[in-house]
């Protein structure tokens, strides 16, 4: 068939979509884990037989693990190709950073979907699994220097031969984790979760027939590719700058450049990362394919009318130097890849707004803020939270940012405080807004967040987390948002981590709390142009204080908690009063 009407196609999307949507729902309900079963950490897909190509995702899946997936398959499509091609009824597994993951956490399945004997394509899942050894629960390690200090790393191997359990590579993973017992269920839910996909697949071929569905694959991955060229086409071309920087890589306190030239001919998109810093000898390094994922995600947030599949990349290519930051090679570490992948996206965002200022958005908060907190139960059995926070994003041309929002990674959910409080021994003293946190503008950034536990039993703290020293930028005039800050009790008052936003070896008794205050995000537009009533509103909510009123947007408010509109004119107007 070499064409489908439109009815069809838009029925396969909307099928072959819920499969997908279907196999993320299946796995949040039986994971073990919150950051899987509560924040969403994981996503599933499907792949070309012959390429790897993402063809579908899921609606609630995580962007970029959906962008890094297509290279995992791949990394899978050339071992089977040494061994004689793919085989039914087998599942790969691995969490090699480099080969088409992310960091150590992310576990991959990938298994070959066969139609009449041929190789018809792929089935993936990934999930963040909660710990997976090396020197810091959780395997968020702030000071590694070296993967092997991050965790356990697998190779693509065999899980499932022939249909067979392959039970000694369950037994070294599960060797290699503080909890076993909950990267097994997390296992589990995976597994079950592409049983449900096949299934439903086969379904849909025996109803439409494995031609039909296959044509319509390569009309969807064609109709993205010419709506990209189509995106693409509506900016000037040129070529646009950007850059940011990252506080330090946990070793060395040093600023670390991300740089983006982003050129536009035409139809077609570079994006040239080749003034970015070296490699890292801190956790903060990523991989090309990480990268790649990370740029794909930035432009489906700009271009939101793109499908997301791996048409939509044909239009653009990439230059980033080997073994650099943005393209490290093993054994670089790479735990803390979450918060490079979030300054590449803003660079992105920030060289589009050079070219169109008006697709210009402020800077997120920008840190996922990587908190675990580790001890033992009074049984000997060992406990490990890992949960990552919200923050505001940006202001835009249209509205103010969204307040104690996730980042533009992902569609994940920040943990609830009750799911963490049930699960471990903490508890939870301050979970609110962050006043005076938004960058001001005539559309504001949101406000981040205040999140204060107590330590119920003594544990171990690690933090791996950015914007402590360069806060999240505002444009079009837009004013910064505040830095993010760490704080834990002394016995004697307080203390924060030398290096801003990273910190480890900290051992604290029960009783203990540790506060982490996030940034909100970058202002939209000149502050003095926002309008008063919508200042005196944050003001009442208790969102901007007075002075900070009068200081950055130019309201003044009187002792009786009105505007003083002859004030507010004078100081706006540069008019001494």
């Amino acid at each position: 068939m070499s064409s489908l009407d439109p009815v069809t196609l838009a029925v396969l999307k909307g099928r072959l979509e819920q499969i997908a949507d279907e196999m993320d729902v299946t796995l949040y309900r039986s994971a073990f884990n919150p950051t899987i079963a509560e924040a969403k950490d994981a996503c599933h897909g499907i792949y070309h037989a012959e390429t790897g190509d993402t063809l579908v995702q899921g609606t609630s899946g995580l962007p970029i693990f959906v962008g890094a997936m297509a290279f995992a398959v791949r990394a899978v499509i050339a071992k089977v190709a040494k061994e004689g091609g793919a085989k039914e009824k087998d599942t790969f597994i691995f969490n090699d950073p480099y080969e088409g993951g992310t960091h150590l956490n992310d576990f991959r399945l990938v298994r070959p979907i066969f139609r009449d004997g041929k190789l018809f394509c792929w089935m993936a899942s990934v999930g963040h699994w909660l710990d997976i050894g090396g020197n810091v629960a959780g395997s968020y390690n702030p000071k590694a220097v070296e993967s092997f200090q991050e965790g356990v790393r697998i190779p693509p191997v065999k899980l499932i031969s022939a249909g067979e359990m392959q039970h000694d590579i369950i037994e070294i993973i599960s060797a290699n984790s503080r909890v076993p017992m909950s990267n097994w269920g997390d296992l589990n839910g995976q597994l079950n979760a592409l049983d449900l996909g096949e299934k439903r697949l086969g379904t849909l071929l025996d109803e439409y027939g494995a031609g039909t569905v296959e044509t319509a694959f390569d009309a969807f991955s064609n109709r993205a590719e010419a709506l990209m060229r189509s995106a693409i086409s509506s900016i000037p071309d040129g070529t646009y700058s950007f850059e940011d920087v990252l506080d330090n890589d946990g070793i060395t306190d040093r600023l670390l450049t991300v740089a983006l030239d982003l050129t536009i001919s035409g139809d077609t998109m570079e994006l040239d990362f080749s003034r970015s810093a070296q490699a890292a000898q801190g956790p903060i390094n990523i991989s090309r394919s990480t990268t790649i994922a990370a740029c794909y995600v930035a432009l489906k947030h700009i271009f939101t009318e793109v499908p997301a599949n791996a048409g939509c990349l044909r239009p653009i290519t990439f230059k980033i130097v080997d073994n650099s930051l943005l393209g490290a090679n093993a054994p670089k570490p790479v735990a803390g890849y979450t918060e490079t992948i979030l300054r590449l996206i803003g660079v992105v965002l920030g060289a589009i707004a050079e070219a169109d200022p008006a697709r210009a958005t402020a800077a997120p908060f920008g840190t996922i803020n990587a908190l675990s907190v580790a001890g033992h139960r009074d049984d000997g059995s060992r406990w490990v939270m890992f949960s990552f926070f919200g923050g505001g994003l940006g202001g835009n041309p249209v509205s103010d940012g969204l307040n104690h929002a996730n980042n533009p990674i992902s569609t994940a959910t920040i943990p609830p405080v009750e799911i963490l409080e049930a699960a471990y021994p903490v508890m939870f003293t301050q979970w609110a807004l962050r006043s005076d946190s938004a960058g001001a503008g005539v559309h504001r950034g949101g406000f981040g967040a205040v999140y204060e536990l107590e330590l119920l039993k003594g544990g171990d703290v690690a933090l791996l987390g950015e914007r402590g020293k360069q806060a999240p930028f505002g444009v079009c005039g837009g004013g910064s948002a505040a830095l993010n800050r760490f704080f834990w009790e002394t016995g004697d008052g307080e203390d924060s981590p030398p290096m801003a936003s990273k910190i480890t070896d900290l051992r604290l008794p029960a009783g203990r709390r540790i506060r982490l205050e996030t940034p909100g995000g970058g202002g939209w537009g000149n502050p003095f142009g926002r309008d008063p009533q919508k200042v005196l509103h944050d003001v009442q909510l208790g969102f901007v204080s007075i002075e900070r009123a009068k200081a950055l947007y130019g309201v003044v408010i009187g002792a009786n908690g009105e505007i003083d509109h002859q004030a507010t004119d004078r100081l706006r107007n540069g008019v001494a009063a």
